[in-house]
C-alpha cells in the first residue's frame, strides 16, 4: 500500500508539474512574437554598446563593476549579453528567456511546497497563482525586468536548496544554499530579504523551531548570520547606487502615505486584478481616510495572524512573508516617481497565495464539500486569472499599445511623453506632437517633453518652433547640455552659425569631452573659414578618440587645401588606413600625394 500511494503522489506531481507548463507556454507564448518596449529596453538592450559586446572579458569586466542602471546586478547583465549572442536584436529571444525562467520558478515553487508540507494541491493552487495571474504579467513580459524572473529563479532555488539542507544539515549543503543566495542578490538586490523568509519557514512548515526551543537565538543568528551580512551589503550598495539627491522629487510626507495606501492596493488588486497599468502615479491627494483605514486593516490582520499563531501559523508566515518582502520597495525610500508597480509584488504576492491555499479549505470542513465545491471553483477562478492574464499580456505587444493602454487607465504626462517618443520611433511625427502637447498641459514645466517635442520639430522642417522648445528647455534646465547641442545644430543648418558655435561652446564648457560639439563646430569653423579654429577642434577629437577616421580625413582636408600636403597626406593616409579613403583618393589624383 505504501509503494502504491509513493507512485500515486509521484503521478501527481508529474501531472501538476505538466499542467502548469502548458498553462505558462498557453498565457505567455505570445510574447515571442513581442517587440522591445521604449521604456528601459533601451537602457538594458537595444542602445547598451556593453550588451553588445557579448560574453566577452570587456563585457564580463563591465558587468561586474558597473553601477548602471541604478542596481548591481552583473547576472543580468550576463543573462543580456548572452542573449544578445544568441539572438542580435531579436525581442523574441529574450522573450523567451523571461518565459523559461518564469516557468521554471513556478516548478520549483510547487515542488518547494510540495516537499515542506507533503500538500500536493495547496501547493499546486500557490504555483498556478504565481504562474498566471495577470499582477505578474509586467515581471514575465518585460525584459528590462529581466531582473525579476532572474532573481525570482535563484530564490526559489535557494529555498530549495535550503530545504534540502534543513533534512540533513552539512557543510556542502550550506554553502550550496549561501552559494545561490549570492546568485540571486546579483541578479537584483530586492531578495535581501530571503534570510528572513527562511526564518519564517524555520517556523512553518518545518517546524525547526520546534526541537531548538531552548537555543533559538543563537541558532538562528549562527545558521543565518553570513546571509544577513550578504544582505546589508547588498542593500549598502543599492542605497550608494540610487543615492542622486538631485532627482529626488516626492516629498517624504507624499511617500509615507502613500505606503500603507500602496500595500493594501496590491492586495486587493492581488483578489481583484483590474486597471493594471504599466505606471502608477504618486497622488498628493489620497483622502484621510483612506490612509487611516488602510492602516487599521494592515493592523488588524498583523495582530490577528499573530494571536493565531499558534493555530493558524500558515496565516502568520504567509502574512509577514508578503510584508517583509515588499518593504524595500513600498516607496517610502524614494527610487523612481511611481507609488507602486505590478512588479514589485511578483515575489511578495506568493506569502498572500500561502494563506489563501491554506486558509480557504478551513472554512470547507467536510471532504465532500472540498471536492465538490472548492476544488471547481478555484480551477474556475485560475482559469479566469489565465484569460486575463493573456489579455494583459497582449498590451505588452509593442511601446504604442502599452502606452495607449495605461493612457486608458489614467491620463499621465509621463506617458504621454514616452507614446510621443514610441510614434516619433515610427515616422509619425504629427501624432507624436499631440502626445508631447498632452504631456505639457498635464505638467507645464516638464522639460522632457519640451526636448522631445523640439526633436520631433527639427525632423519637419520646423526649426524656429524647435528652437523655442530648446529655448524654454534651458530655462527650465539651465545645465541641460545635449538642449545646448541640438540647438546648436539646429542653429547650424539654419546657416545661423554664430549662434551655433555659442552653443557648442557652451556644451563643451559643461561636458569638455564630448566629441560631437567638437566635430561640429569644427565643420563649422570650416564653413566660416577659421581653418586653424577647426585644425584645433580636430585635433582634440584625436587627442580624446585616436581612432576617430573622420576626424584625420577632415583635417588632412584643411591642410591640402592650405598647401601643407606633409600634413595632409599623414592624415589621409591615418584616416584611409581606418576605413576613409576619399581624401587621400582625391589627393592621389592632383598628385598631392604619392
Amino acid at each position: 500500500m505504501s509503494n502504491k500511494a509513493n507512485i500515486s503522489s509521484e503521478k501527481k506531481k508529474f501531472i501538476v508539474c505538466i499542467f502548469l507548463t502548458i498553462v505558462v507556454l498557453t498565457v505567455y507564448g505570445q510574447v515571442t512574437q513581442h517587440d522591445f518596449i521604449n521604456i528601459d529596453d533601451t537602457v538594458y538592450v537595444t542602445e547598451n554598446s556593453h550588451i553588445h559586446l557579448g560574453i566577452t572579458p570587456e563585457g564580463m569586466q563591465w558587468a561586474f563593476s558597473t553601477l548602471y542602471g541604478d542596481f548591481w546586478h552583473p547576472l543580468t547583465w550576463l543573462s543580456l549579453m548572452l542573449d544578445y549572442q544568441l539572438y542580435g536584436l531579436n525581442a523574441g529571444g529574450y522573450h523567451i528567456t523571461n518565459l523559461i525562467l518564469h516557468l521554471m520558478s513556478t516548478l520549483l515553487l510547487f515542488l518547494l511546497f510540495t516537499r515542506m508540507t507533503q500538500e500536493i494541491w495547496k501547493s499546486a493552487f500557490v504555483a498556478a497563482l504565481f504562474s498566471v495571474h495577470p499582477f505578474h504579467v509586467e515581471s514575465i513580459v518585460w525584459i528590462a525586468e529581466r531582473k525579476d524572473v532572474l532573481s525570482a529563479f535563484f530564490w526559489m532555488m535557494t529555498l530549495c536548496l535550503y530545504v534540502y539542507y534543513t533534512e540533513k544539515p552539512a557543510t556542502k549543503r550550506y554553502l550550496l544554499v549561501l552559494f545561490s543566495f549570492v546568485l540571486a542578490l546579483m541578479s537584483k538586490p530586492m531578495v535581501v530579504t530571503l534570510p528572513i523568509i527562511m526564518i519564517l519557514l524555520d517556523y512553518w512548515p518545518l517546524r525547526r523551531f520546534e526541537y531548538k526551543e531552548s537555543k533559538l537565538f543563537l541558532w538562528q543568528l549562527r545558521e543565518k548570520l553570513p546571509f544577513f551580512i550578504l544582505s546589508v551589503v547588498f542593500s549598502i550598495i543599492t542605497f550608494h547606487a540610487h543615492y542622486d539627491p538631485s532627482e529626488k522629487v516626492i516629498p517624504l510626507w507624499i511617500r509615507l502615505t502613500n505606503a500603507p495606501f500602496s500595500f493594501v492596493s496590491y492586495l486587493g488588486k492581488k483578489l481583484w486584478p483590474q486597471d493594471l497599468a504599466f505606471f502608477y502615479p504618486f497622488s498628493d491627494q489620497i483622502p484621510v481616510w483612506q490612509v487611516l483605514g488602510a492602516a487599521v486593516l494592515i493592523l488588524f490582520i498583523s495582530i490577528f495572524v499573530i494571536l493565531a499563531i499558534k493555530r493558524l501559523p500558515f496565516l502568520f508566515v504567509g502574512w509577514l512573508w508578503y510584508a517583509i518582502t515588499i518593504l524595500p520597495i513600498i516607496g517610502i525610500i524614494e527610487v523612481n516617481t511611481q507609488a507602486m508597480a505590478d512588479r514589485y509584488v511578483y515575489l511578495p504576492s506568493i506569502g498572500i497565495s500561502v494563506m489563501l491555499a491554506w486558509g480557504i479549505p478551513l472554512l470547507f470542513q467536510r471532504e465532500t464539500l472540498l471536492k465538490n465545491i472548492l476544488f471547481p471553483t478555484a480551477i474556475v477562478f485560475l482559469a479566469i486569472l489565465a484569460t486575463l492574464a493573456w489579455k494583459q499580456c497582449s498590451y505588452w505587444k509593442n511601446s504604442i499599445d502599452l502606452l495607449n493602454h495605461t493612457l486608458r487607465i489614467e491620463d499621465i504626462y509621463t506617458m504621454h511623453d514616452c507614446l510621443g517618443r514610441a510614434l516619433s520611433a515610427e515616422g509619425k511625427i504629427e501624432e507624436s506632437i499631440n502626445h508631447y502637447n498632452q504631456a505639457i498641459r498635464l505638467k507645464p514645466d516638464y522639460v522632457n517633453a519640451y526636448f522631445n517635442r523640439a526633436i520631433a520639430y527639427a525632423k519637419i522642417g520646423k526649426k524656429e518652433r524647435a528652437i523655442e522648445d530648446y529655448n524654454q528647455v534651458i530655462r527650465l534646465k539651465p545645465n541641460y547640455a545635449l538642449a545646448y547641442y541640438n540647438r546648436g545644430f539646429v542653429y547650424s543648418s539654419s546657416g545661423q552659425y554664430q549662434n551655433a558655435v555659442k552653443d557648442f561652446d557652451t556644451v563643451l564648457s559643461l561636458k569638455p569631452d564630448y566629441i560631437p560639439a567638437y566635430f561640429n563646430r569644427a565643420m563649422i569653423y570650416s564653413k566660416i573659414d577659421q581653418h586653424e579654429m577647426a585644425i584645433k577642434d580636430y585635433s582634440e577629437i584625436i587627442r580624446l578618440e585616436p581612432d576617430y577616421g573622420a576626424a584625420y580625413n577632415n583635417r588632412g582636408s584643411i591642410y591640402l587645401n592650405l598647401g601643407n600636403h606633409e600634413l595632409g597626406c599623414r592624415d589621409a593616409q591615418k584616416a584611409c588606413e581606418l576605413g576613409m579613403c576619399r581624401v587621400l583618393e582625391i589627393a592621389k589624383s592632383k598628385g598631392d600625394c604619392h
